[in-house]
């Protein structure tokens, strides 16, 4: 755990990023697709979380990326490889480009300097997608990872962010899964072998901190 200098210095606005991972309608939303999953993101307060940290963000300077999941109607270039996917396809809710179900969900807001990256295929945020060269151009050292889900999208986002050279962090309590047990195990036994563990209050406490206070 970093020292409050510590953390100050981490998450200096010019060189770190924001990543809201999959916080779209139909998937955390009232009319979700994985409904267990966003009654779970919203009853932990990890959604909320979210927003108090984009907001944060926003006031900060610090660079929000909104990254989404979605297919084409016809389902081109989708992954078909993985169980995953395949039950995807039958849900009820799909993630199709263009509708409500790929907009960020409330209460997180978007701002006009946000950037929003959706992606057609795969399982991770960064992987083939626009996220790595953008968080590059942007200068980011820091990656702070927010969002669901705590069974894929998440710690596979923190592993392609530290094999590419970002320093990774995780606020715990604004990151969700199920069954609701099995979000804590995964941060305790694999999430803190490879990230900064923080809270969102303790975020936004470095965020609130003047920027000379980490040096002296």
């Amino acid at each position: 755990m970093p020292s409050p200098e510590q953390l100050v210095h981490l998450l200096d606005p010019a060189s770190t990023v924001l990543l809201t991972v999959e916080c779209q309608q139909g998937v955390v939303g009232p009319g979700s697709a994985l409904p267990e999953l966003a009654r779970e993101a919203r009853s932990s307060g990890a959604l909320a979380n979210v927003a108090r940290l984009v907001a944060a963000a926003h006031g900060s300077g610090m660079q929000v990326i909104h990254a989404v999941a979605e297919r084409r109607p016809d389902g081109r270039g989708a992954n078909r490889n993985a169980r995953l996917f395949r039950a995807a396809e039958r849900l009820p809710v799909q993630q199709l480009t263009g509708t409500t179900a790929v907009r960020v969900a409330p209460p997180i807001e978007v701002a006009e300097d946000d950037l929003v990256v959706r992606r057609l295929h795969g399982l991770s945020p960064l992987q083939g997608t626009d996220v790595d060269p953008l968080l590059r151009n942007l200068g980011c050292r820091t990656l702070v990872v927010t969002g669901v889900s705590a069974n894929v999208a998440i710690p596979n986002a923190v592993f392609d962010a530290v094999n590419r050279g970002y320093t990774a962090v995780v606020p715990t309590d604004a990151v969700a899964g199920v069954p609701a047990d099995y979000t804590p195990m995964m941060i305790r036994h694999t999430l803190a072998l490879v990230a900064t563990l923080v809270t969102t209050d303790e975020v936004l406490g470095a965020l609130a901190r003047p920027r000379r206070a980490a040096h002296g």
